[in-house]
């Protein structure tokens, strides 16, 4: 994009509530089931049965409100948008739209520049999902089949402002929002699931001005690598519209993943929204909301701090155990079995993350508990073992039920740390590699390496590195 522009981007988040029913009736909450299981007259929206709001809904809508930094409105309500929803059965949706739950929020992120940049969220409110529609071919006559399962779901829509300038800061709160509503205990903010949607508005402005221009919507954007990427095309093609001298038409568009471009989908309208009479208001009471407030776990950012002061990590290794909610309370609880905190978060990071991507596993159902594997870490502490010898038993801790003793003891890992027995090895070693000896004492400074593998290999990796190395150098002169 020429310099001369500049991107002005808001971004639309629904993100559905993990709730055990749907916002209205008592069907389970699981659009993934057999189509049309999960219904009921009220969701199905026969005449003569009422809605009943749902309190986890409410609940859980708050929670995610609250992780935001938003301000909770004293009161709240539903409007129908009055305009056909196909996949709907009542044929319209019920959103708050004159009253929302919430105001005023915001997330701090870190922008392309490095600099801190705070994103205002102008409001969440609550609504029902819609159905799912599946087209396919019967023959060779197109049909259109509805999934009601999902209708009646409880999201929560977040509407930023136009506070965004880039791709990759969209890309960065996004990533930000999903953190912090994961930690809340509200959804998954699964976009591959379809459990967090993004639409994205995107406008261009002669840059160093503060003008709003005709803005577009772009739809279908399955992962937050695709936001960017439609967000990125859809800039270039309004710079280049506006070179050609042509109009930025306000209407929504989709992103084709495959052809990584955006194109057409219908005129963009907002219906009108009128009180809903079916619903009761919604009033927040103080004490109810203090209660909320204090459900709500330590944040990211907090466990991040206290990581580096409390712990002692560095910076990235706080960043990463606190980058999901399972996995810093897994970290926690290592740390709390009186085993080195730095020792823990590098286990975890280069050891047992990749352990739980190739099992499909999260922190909280994996075989190697947090007990199971400081055991571990408190027996290379006391160097009983060593790294290598470690990485095996951790796989066997993983696969069985044995503790790292136990493991440790059967299979005959428990390291070499006899002084007798390493130095009659280092004798055998440089005796058998004269000319690796010869090139150390030449200045080969990989020689060392070459002896300390073969050490390593003839005492079948039980060996203590750091003795070894002792015993070594010493014999090297």
């Amino acid at each position: 994009m020429s310099m001369d522009f500049e991107p002005v981007i808001g971004l639309e988040i629904h993100v559905q509530l993990n709730c055990e029913t749907k916002m209205f009736c008592s069907c389970p909450n699981r659009p993934g089931d057999d189509p049309n299981r999960n219904t009921c007259p009220i969701c199905l929206w026969m005449p003569g049965n009422l809605p009943l709001f749902s309190r986890e809904a409410l609940e859980k809508a708050t929670l995610a409100c609250l992780a935001l930094h938003c301000e909770i409105q004293k009161e709240s309500a539903f409007d129908q948008k009055v305009y056909y929803y196909p996949d709907l059965p009542k044929g319209y949706q019920l959103s708050q739209f004159h009253k929302p739950l919430a105001r005023n929020g915001w997330l701090e992120i870190i922008g392309e520049n490095g600099a801190p940049n705070r994103i205002r969220i102008q409001k969440i409110h609550m609504e029902e999902d819609v159905a799912r529609l599946v087209h396919e071919y019967e023959g060779r006559h197109p049909v259109s089949l509805v999934d009601f399962n999902r209708a009646g779901v409880p999201l929560v829509e977040i509407v930023t402002e136009p506070d965004l300038r880039s791709p990759s800061d969209a890309m960065e709160f996004l990533r930000l929002l999903r953190m912090q509503l994961r930690y809340s205990g509200s959804s998954d903010c699964s976009m591959e699931q379809g459990t967090m949607r993004v639409d994205a508005n995107v406008s261009i402005r002669p840059r160093g001005t503060d003008v709003f221009h005709t803005k577009v919507e772009v739809k279908n954007m399955n992962s937050i690598r695709n936001v960017g990427d439609a967000i990125a095309y859809e800039i270039s093609r309004q710079a280049d519209c506006v070179k050609a001298g042509e109009p930025v038409v306000l209407h929504t568009r989709l992103w084709d993943p495959d052809k990584r471009v955006t194109s057409p989908m219908r005129a963009k309208f907002e219906g009108p929204c009128v009180p809903d009479p079916s619903v009761p208001l919604i009033v927040i009471e103080d004490e109810w909301l203090e209660t909320m407030k204090s459900r709500l776990p330590e944040m990211p950012a907090h466990r991040e701090e206290r990581f580096v002061n409390a712990y002692g990590l560095s910076r990235d290794e706080a960043v990463l155990m606190s980058s999901d909610r399972e996995l810093s309370e897994y970290f926690d609880s290592v740390v709390r079995f009186d085993v080195s905190p730095r020792l823990a978060a590098q286990w975890i990071s280069a050891q047992l993350l990749p352990l739980f991507k190739e099992h499909d596993e999260n922190p909280a159902d994996s075989p190697v508990t947090p007990e199971r594997l400081a055991g571990l870490l408190a027996m290379i502490e006391r160097e009983e073992i060593n790294a290598n010898s470690a990485r095996e038993v951790l796989k066997k801790l993983r696969d069985g039920r044995s503790s790292a003793q136990q493991i440790v003891d059967e299979c005959g890992y428990r390291q070499v740390s006899e002084s007798a027995e390493l130095d009659a090895l280092v004798d055998r070693v440089l005796e058998e590699n004269p000319s690796a000896v010869e090139n150390f004492h030449k200045g080969a400074a990989k020689a060392m390496g070459f002896l300390m593998g073969r050490a390593m290999q003839a005492s079948g990796g039980k060996a203590n590195p750091r003795l070894l190395k002792e015993i070594m150098t010493k014999k090297l002169g």
